[in-house]
C-alpha cells in the first residue's frame, strides 16, 4: 500500500494538532503553568514528529525534535516559563504551520527558515539550560526513534518510550493489537502492517487480534502510520522481548542524542503505567464494539449532496406545480403524498445543511494569539472574551468571515482601547476587554466585536470626511456618520503604521459582508468603547424566498429581509427635489424604489397607490419596495448568477421556479442604488403631493 495515500490525514491531524499547541501555550500561565497543559503540548509535538519521521518529512521532523525537547524540559520543571520563551515556542509553532504548508503543496520548506529557527531553539538551550537541547535527527529516515519519556511523568501513552528499539540486528518485536475492527477493514490493516515490517503470527480472540510483527521502525511510528488508518481507541502497539543486558542499563531522561543513541533499547519500565493506562482504554472502546463516533469526509461530497438536495426541491415544486395545474388538485391521495414529499424534503435539506455547519470556535480560535501579539506590540493589556464559540454557521461562510473579522480586531486594538496609562486617567481598569460574540437572530447569525475603548470621536471623522472631499453635514445622525469609516481611503489614523492609517480595509470589509448577503452595522458611545454588528444569513445554500410579480416577471425576496407590506396612500407619498420619493410609515419616511422602473419591467403598475409597497431592510436601512402583486412564500435553492451568466446590478443570485422558469433573487440595497442612478427619469406615472425637502428625513 502506498503510504502518500495517508499524507491528507496526515495533514488534517497534525493541523489540529498544531491549532491545540497554540491555544494551549497561549493560555499557559506562566507563573504557575498547569502541568496537564505542558504535558498536552509535548503530547502535540511529539505525535507529529513521529508523523513527520514516518512520512520523511526531514525538516518537520528536525523542528519538532528540537521543540519537543525544550517542551520535556518545561514539564519536568527544568526550564522557568517567560513570556518571551513562550513568544520562542509560538514562532516555532508558525514555522510549522509553514513547513506543512509547503509539504502538502508538493515542495520543501525554506532551509534558511529551517535553520534559523533550529539555532533560535538551540540557543534558547544553551542559554536556559546551559546544553545543547539534543542532537538533531539524522536524516528523515522513518526509523528514527521518537524521544523517551523520563520516568517521572509515565502518564501519556503517545510519548513512552518504545523497549523494542534498537536491538542489535536492527529490527524489534512489537505486539500490534486490533479492537473491535470489521473483517474487512482488518485485512487492509494486516496488509499495512506487513509494509512495516514482516508479520510473525497472528492470533484471535473476539473483538481483540493479534499480530506479531518484527520492524526496523520504533513503535511509536508504527503507531503514527496505523493511526492515520484506524481510530486510536482500535490500536495497541506493544513492544516485546528486549535485549535482557541492554534493559539493565536505564538512560538518563536527560539524554536526547538521537543520533548517536546506541543499540541498546530505552528502559522499559516508564512504559508500563502508560500501556496499562491505554488498555484500559482499549478495553472500553472494544466493549462499545470500536465505533468511532465520527468520519471525515471531503467538503467536496457534502456540497454534492447540497446540489443533489437542491434538485430534489426544485422537482418537489414542480411537482406541486403540476398537480396544482390540472385535475387531480381534488386528489386527496395525491395531495397527501405530496405535502409528506414536502416536508420529507425540508428535513432532508435541513439535515444536510447541518453537516456544513461548523461552530464558530472554528473563526474565534484564531484571534487570542493575534491579540496577544498586537496587544504586545502596540502597548496595551488586552483581555479577550468570546461567547457563543458553540453558535454554528455555514462553512463556507467561517472561511469568508475569517478576514473581515480580522481587520475589526485589529481596528479595535489600534484605535479603539487606549494605552493602560490613558484608561487609568479616564477611571478605567488599565487592561482593556476586547469581545467577540455569536448568536442566532432569526435566520441569521449577529456576529459582534465589542471593545472598552474610547468610541468614535464624531467630530473627528467629520473632519477628515470633510477634508476627503465626501458631502456631510452636521445635522447627520451619529449613524450615518459611523457609516463614513466605510469609504474607501478613509482613515482617522494620525500617522500610517503596519497596523493602519492607509485607509484600506474598513471598506473591504463592507463589501466582503455585503457579499455574503449580510450588512455591519455600528453602536458606539464616547468613552465607553464601540460595538460593530455583523449580520449574516447562516447558509448561502437555500433560502427562504417571498415569490413578487412585476409586469409579467416574477422576482424572489429574501423573507429575512422583508418587515411588512401595504397599500400605498396618496396622503404616504411625498415627492423630493431631484425625483426621489418618500412614503411615510407611521412616523418614519422611507424611500421608495419602483422595481418596475429600477429594472425596466414593461408592463408593471406605475401607480403607485395601485401598487403593494413591500418594506424591506437591507444595509442598516428600511426601503418601500414597489411591487405589482404578492405571489406567495416559498422554499428556494440559491443558484449563483456571476457563475452561470454575468454581475446583474440588483440582483444577488437566481433560482428555478417549480414550473422551470429562472427567477431573479433581488438585492434590496443595491435596488435603491439602481433607483438612484435612474432617477433623472421619472419614476411614476401618477403626480404626488410635493412638499418641502428640508420637512422630512428618510429614516
Amino acid at each position: 500500500m502506498d503510504i502518500t495515500e495517508f499524507y491528507d490525514t496526515f495533514f488534517e491531524e497534525a493541523d489540529e494538532l498544531l491549532a491545540e499547541m497554540e491555544s494551549h501555550l497561549l493560555e499557559l500561565d506562566v507563573d504557575n503553568p498547569d502541568v496537564e497543559r505542558l504535558n498536552a503540548i509535548f503530547r502535540a509535538a511529539h505525535s507529529i514528529k513521529g508523523g513527520a519521521g514516518t512520512f520523511g518529512f526531514e525538516a518537520l521532523q528536525r523542528t519538532t525534535h528540537l521543540l519537543e525537547n525544550l517542551l520535556d524540559y518545561t514539564r519536568r520543571g527544568e526550564l522557568a516559563l517567560r513570556r518571551d520563551i513562550v513568544d520562542t515556542f509560538l514562532e516555532a509553532k508558525d514555522m510549522l504551520n509553514d513547513q506543512l504548508d509547503a509539504y502538502r503543496q508538493g515542495g520543501e520548506p525554506d532551509p534558511e527558515a529551517l535553520e534559523r529557527i533550529c539555532e533560535t531553539l538551540r540557543r534558547l538551550a544553551l542559554e536556559e539550560l546551559g546544553e545543547d537541547a539534543g542532537a538533531e535527527v539524522a536524516g528523515a529516515a522513518p526509523s528514527a526513534p521518537a524521544s523517551p519519556e523520563p520516568a517521572a511523568d509515565p502518564a501519556p501513552a503517545e510519548a513512552a518510550p518504545s523497549a523494542g528499539e534498537g536491538t542489535p540486528d536492527g529490527g524489534a518485536r512489537f505486539q500490534v493489537t486490533l479492537i473491535g475492527v470489521a473483517d474487512k477493514d482488518r485485512d487492509l490493516l494486516i496488509e499495512e502492517l506487513a509494509q512495516l515490517g514482516d508479520i510473525e503470527d497472528q492470533q484471535a480472540d473476539g473483538e481483540r487480534h493479534r499480530v506479531v510483527l518484527t520492524s526496523s521502525l520504533s513503535g511509536d511510528d508504527i503507531e503514527a502510520v496505523m493511526c492515520f488508518i484506524a481510530e486510536p481507541e482500535q490500536l495497541e502497539v506493544r513492544a516485546l522481548d528486549a535485549a535482557a543486558p541492554a534493559a539493565a542499563s536505564e538512560s538518563k531522561p536527560e539524554v536526547k542524542a538521537e543520533a548517536e543513541a546506541a543499540p541498546a533499547p530505552a528502559a522499559t519500565k516508564p512504559a508500563a503505567p502508560a500501556k496499562a493506562e491505554a488498555a484500559a482504554k482499549s478495553s472500553d472502546a472494544a466493549k462499545k464494539g470500536g465505533e468511532s463516533t465520527s468520519i471525515r469526509v471531503p467538503v467536496s461530497k457534502v456540497d454534492q449532496i447540497i446540489n443533489l438536495v437542491g434538485e430534489l426541491i426544485i422537482t418537489q415544486s414542480m411537482l406541486n406545480q403540476v398537480a396544482e395545474d390540472s385535475e387531480t388538485v381534488n386528489d386527496g391521495a395525491l395531495v397527501t403524498g405530496l405535502n409528506l414529499l414536502q416536508r420529507t424534503a425540508r428535513d432532508l435539506q435541513e439535515a444536510v445543511m447541518s453537516v456544513r455547519m461548523v461552530p464558530m470556535d472554528y473563526v474565534f480560535s484564531r484571534f487570542p494569539r493575534l491579540v496577544r501579539d498586537l496587544a504586545g506590540k502596540l502597548g496595551k493589556d488586552v483581555e479577550l472574551v468570546t461567547e457563543g464559540k458553540s453558535t454554528e454557521l455555514d462553512k463556507g461562510l467561517t472561511e469568508r468571515i475569517i478576514d473581515p473579522l480580522t481587520h475589526l480586531v485589529r481596528n479595535s486594538l489600534d484605535h479603539g482601547i487606549e494605552t493602560p496609562d490613558r484608561r487609568e486617567a479616564a477611571g478605567k481598569p488599565r487592561t482593556g476587554q476586547l469581545t467577540l460574540s455569536a448568536q442566532h437572530q432569526g435566520g441569521n447569525i449577529l456576529i459582534e466585536v465589542i471593545d472598552d475603548g474610547g468610541g468614535l470621536n464624531r467630530d473627528k471623522i467629520l473632519e477628515k470626511a470633510r477634508s476627503s472631499g465626501l458631502s456631510v453635514s452636521d445635522s447627520m445622525s451619529d449613524d450615518e456618520v459611523w457609516q463614513l469609516i466605510f469609504a474607501p481611503g478613509f482613515s482617522t489614523a494620525d500617522a500610517v503604521s503596519d497596523v493602519s492609517g492607509r485607509g484600506v480595509g474598513m471598506d473591504v470589509v463592507k463589501r466582503n459582508i455585503q457579499a455574503m448577503g449580510g450588512h455591519v452595522e455600528i453602536l458606539s458611545t464616547p468613552g465607553q468603547g464601540t460595538t460593530t454588528r455583523i449580520v449574516l444569513p447562516l447558509t448561502l445554500a437555500i433560502l427562504d424566498g417571498m415569490s413578487i410579480k412585476v409586469g409579467q416577471e416574477m422576482f424572489i425576496l429574501p423573507v429575512s429581509a422583508v418587515i411588512e407590506s401595504l397599500q400605498p396612500r396618496a396622503d404616504d407619498l411625498y415627492s423630493m427635489a431631484g425625483g426621489d420619493v418618500l412614503l411615510k410609515v407611521r412616523e418614519d419616511y422611507l424611500p421608495v424604489v419602483a422595481v418596475h422602473h429600477a429594472l425596466d419591467v414593461a408592463d408593471a403598475i406605475t401607480d403607485p397607490t395601485r401598487a403593494i409597497a413591500v418594506i424591506v431592510q437591507g444595509e442598516g436601512r428600511r426601503y418601500a419596495l414597489l411591487v405589482d402583486q404578492l405571489v406567495g412564500q416559498q422554499q428556494v435553492v440559491v443558484k449563483n448568477l456571476e457563475t452561470n451568466y454575468r454581475k446583474v446590478p440588483g440582483v444577488s443570485a437566481a433560482t428555478i421556479l417549480g414550473d422551470g422558469s429562472v427567477a431573479l433573487i433581488l438585492d434590496v440595497a443595491d435596488m435603491h442604488r439602481l433607483g438612484q442612478s435612474k432617477k433623472e427619469n421619472p419614476v411614476f406615472g401618477a403626480p404626488t403631493r410635493a412638499r418641502p425637502v428640508e420637512e422630512v428625513e428618510p429614516s
